[in-house]
């Protein structure tokens, strides 16, 4: 028993990892794959104006309110 308290880990076969190195790939593919699905959708103008378009609007009247002002 290694001194960490924890049994030692039998071997695996050749095959075994191989599977397992595959099944991890594609799990972290499909985790990219989500996550670049999201920042697209929170970078992308119009899911914003979609979601919350009442502030959307508010903003832009503020933002011309304050851009007329300034002369």
């Amino acid at each position: 028993m290694p001194s960490n308290g924890q049994p030692k880990a039998e071997p695996r076969s050749p095959a075994a990892l191989r599977a397992e190195i595959e099944r991890t790939r594609a799990e972290l593919a499909t985790s990219v794959s989500a996550l670049r699905e999201e920042v697209a959708q929170a970078a992308d103008w119009r899911s914003w104006v979609a979601k919350r378009p009442l502030v959307c609007v508010g903003a832009a009247f503020m933002v011309g309110y304050w851009l007329g002002s300034r002369r």
